[in-house]
């Protein structure tokens, strides 16, 4: 699909945002095989949501079990096709890197949106980050999106600001905000 110079797009998390990630000790990790990799349920239909409003809708996860040796690039590449074949998302970009390589694709830096704003040619004022980690929304301010944080009450966000005041608990429920703005 050829999209017109200012298009908005919808950035999406990975894990904890349209699959369920693996909680250990109230903390999100991503799966590392292709059994335990699911959509969360209402994950198609607002996605399509967000299509039928003419969203481009990009995911962008970090993925740094690829450079600690828990999960291949084969296996990664599988998900990805999964989610390309079951959801109508336009793109994926993923990051490899563990923090302390310090790249720029890494959230909470914004290289992976910003990647994807000059692929797809993005109006990121008008376009929104949607993720259920600090990090998400960190890079979507980065990149001057509007920001939605998914609350899973991970133990990890307890007490810290989350640099947005659009809080919900699921991506249906973040879709139908962006339909109220």
């Amino acid at each position: 699909m050829v999209k017109k110079a200012g298009t908005p797009s919808v950035f999406l998390d990975r894990d904890g945002v349209i699959v369920k990630a693996h909680i250990k000790n109230n903390k999100p990790f991503a799966v590392n095989n292709i059994d335990d990799f699911e959509i969360l349920p209402g994950v198609k239909e607002a996605i399509q949501s967000l299509k039928d409003l003419d969203f481009l809708v990009v995911v962008v996860t970090n993925q740094p079990d690829i450079s600690k040796g828990l999960i291949n690039a084969n296996t990664l590449n599988k998900m990805h096709e999964i989610l390309m074949s079951e959801l109508a998302i336009d793109d994926i970009k993923f990051c490899p890197h563990i923090s302390e390589n310090n790249c720029s694709c890494r959230k909470p830096k914004p290289g992976m949106l910003l990647e994807a704003s000059s692929e797809h040619l993005i109006d990121l004022n008008n376009s929104y980050m949607i993720g259920d980690r600090i990090s998400d929304i960190e890079a979507g301010n980065s990149a001057g999106c509007k920001c939605i944080f998914i609350d899973y009450d991970y133990s990890e966000t307890k007490g810290k600001k989350i640099g947005t005041s659009m809080i919900v608990r699921s991506l249906p429920q973040a879709v139908d905000l962006i339909k109220k703005l």
